[in-house]
């Protein structure tokens, strides 16, 4: 279909940003809006141009006989920043405290756009680890998961707390929770991950880090690579978690019932962008 080129470069712009890290060739382009490669390629530029300028994420051209043109999503400092913001404003809201000292999450979590925010600063941080899968355990990790695994273009596989029939054969493990100290169970389909695969973990909450060290023992089974780990939110305390090397957005320092207060912050690597 012939295309004027502002109309050309709107729609090659909506392919490329809705297939991150895909490549795909020129020729495709080309065959579609009936365009010279020299002319795909000139519209390429702009939108190159236009994306570095407004820190919106790169185009990449891979060139040679199979190379292409790819997206991918980067997210400007700044951005990340108000991001992390917002959340600690929200998570700061005194309504959000319950009984026994915990903290009402699930809202955020489920916000279509707020994750959607929170899965391109995940992406940002890992995009140069090379990873073939998502990994994450339920419930409520998933949605904050399956907006990573979308703007990184992989797989998400889900981790079940009790293994399902329709799943087929299953590798289970107990692990101990860290902060109440109760034996518990989770379990991955065996057909869900390859053998050998190189992985992220993204989870919604980490207190001592006994469910985060679960799924690293999961993935020895799996002789799987972790390469890096997500976390939404972490506590202050304790301070000696199960896992070392992961990444948080934010930091829970304090829920005090009493005074009806919730004080929430950046974690050090948001703080120290520059």
């Amino acid at each position: 279909m012939k295309m004027r080129r502002s109309e050309r470069i709107v729609a090659v712009t909506k392919i490329l940003v809705n297939e991150p890290y895909e490549l795909i060739s020129l020729n495709y382009f080309t065959e579609r809006f009936d365009a010279a490669k020299s002319t795909i390629s000139e519209d390429l530029s702009i939108i190159r141009r236009v994306f570095a300028a407004e820190k919106m994420g790169k185009v990449e051209t891979v060139p040679g006989a199979a190379g292409g043109v790819r997206f991918i999503p980067n997210k400007a400092t700044s951005d990340i920043k108000d991001v992390v913001d917002e959340l600690c404003n929200e998570l700061s809201d005194p309504e959000r405290i319950l009984p026994g000292g915990y903290i009402y999450m699930t809202d955020l979590i489920f916000d279509p756009s707020l994750m959607n925010e929170v899965g391109k600063i995940f992406a940002t941080k890992f995009a140069d680890l090379d990873a073939d899968y998502v990994i994450t355990i339920e419930t409520k990790g998933i949605p904050i998961a399956l907006m990573v695994a979308r703007a990184l273009n992989l797989p998400l596989v889900n981790i079940r707390k009790d293994s399902m029939v329709t799943e087929g054969s299953a590798v289970s493990i107990n692990y101990l929770t860290g902060s109440s100290r109760r034996i518990k169970t989770m379990s991955l389909a065996r057909k869900a991950l390859p053998e050998g695969s190189k992985v992220l973990i993204v989870d919604d909450f980490m207190k001592a880090g006994g469910t985060a060290k679960g799924i690293l023992d999961l993935m020895e089974e799996f002789k799987a690579d972790v390469l890096g780990m997500g976390i939404l939110v972490e506590t202050v305390d304790p301070d000696d978690k199960l896992v070392a090397d992961y990444t948080s957005l934010v930091v829970l320092e304090e829920i005090d019932q009493q005074q009806e207060e919730i004080v929430v912050k950046p974690s050090d690597w948001v703080l120290n962008l520059e």
